[in-house]
C-alpha cells in the first residue's frame, strides 16, 4: 500500500487557515492547467502570491499537495450532501436521493480537469475510505437517511445498503465527470437516481 503524503503541519489559526485554503487553491488551478509534470512548488507559491518558504512550512512537497487536494474534494462532497438534505426536498426518499446525485455531480463538476488527473493519475493518494473522518460522516449520513425511510427500503442490511447506494452514485458521477460520455447531464442525473432506486426497492419474483 502506498503511504500517503502528509501535510509538515495542520493550521490552527484562522490565519494559518486562509493561508492553507489559498495554497490548495492555487495548488488547483496549477495542477488542472499545467498537470503532474509542468507543475512544481515555486510555481504554485508564485500563484498563491506567498513565498515557497511560507508554503513549506504547510506542505514538503507537491505530493503532499495532491494528498491534500483529495481531501479537500472529500470535504467538498461532504458540505455538497449536508447543504442539499438540510434543505427543503421533495418529501419521498426519491426526493431525497435526487437530491444527492445532484449535489455530487455538481460537487465533481466544480473542477472537471483536476478531478480527472486525481483520480487517473493519483488514486492512491487518497485515503482509504475506511480510514477518512469525511466518507465516514458521508455513510453516516447516508445511512441516517436510508433509516428514516426504512419502510419504504427493500434490503433488510442498512449498512450494506449504504455502502451499495454510495458506490453506485459515486461511480457513476466520476464516469460522467473523468470519462464525460454523449449524454445531458440532466439525463445522467435520472439515471443515476433511477439505479440507485432500482436497487431500494427491487424485490424478487417469487419462485414459487
Amino acid at each position: 500500500m502506498t503511504d500517503i503524503p502528509r501535510p509538515r503541519k495542520a493550521p490552527q489559526q484562522a490565519r494559518s487557515r486562509n493561508t492553507v485554503d489559498v495554497i490548495l487553491e492555487a495548488t488547483a488551478r496549477v495542477f488542472a492547467q499545467h498537470g503532474y509534470a509542468g507543475t512544481n512548488t515555486n510555481l504554485i507559491a508564485e500563484k498563491a502570491g506567498i513565498s515557497v518558504g511560507s508554503l513549506y512550512q504547510y506542505f514538503p512537497h507537491k505530493d503532499a499537495l495532491i494528498a491534500a487536494l483529495h481531501q479537500r474534494h472529500a470535504e467538498q462532497v461532504q458540505q455538497a450532501i449536508e447543504t442539499v438534505l438540510a434543505q427543503p426536498v421533495e418529501p419521498t426518499l426519491a426526493g431525497h436521493i435526487g437530491a444527492m446525485v445532484r449535489a455530487l455531480l455538481a460537487a465533481h463538476l466544480l473542477e472537471p480537469a483536476l478531478h480527472k488527473m486525481l483520480e487517473q493519475q493519483f488514486p492512491y493518494f487518497d485515503a482509504p475510505q475506511s480510514e477518512n473522518e469525511t466518507d465516514l460522516s458521508i455513510f453516516k449520513r447516508v445511512r441516517t437517511l436510508l433509516d428514516d425511510w426504512r419502510a419504504d427500503i427493500v434490503p433488510r442490511d442498512l449498512d450494506l445498503a449504504t455502502w451499495v447506494i454510495l458506490r453506485i452514485m459515486q461511480s457513476m458521477v466520476h464516469a460522467a465527470v473523468i470519462d464525460a460520455p454523449p449524454f445531458a447531464t440532466s439525463d445522467i442525473e435520472v439515471a443515476i437516481i433511477d439505479a440507485v432506486m432500482g436497487y431500494l426497492s427491487y424485490r424478487p419474483a417469487s419462485t414459487h
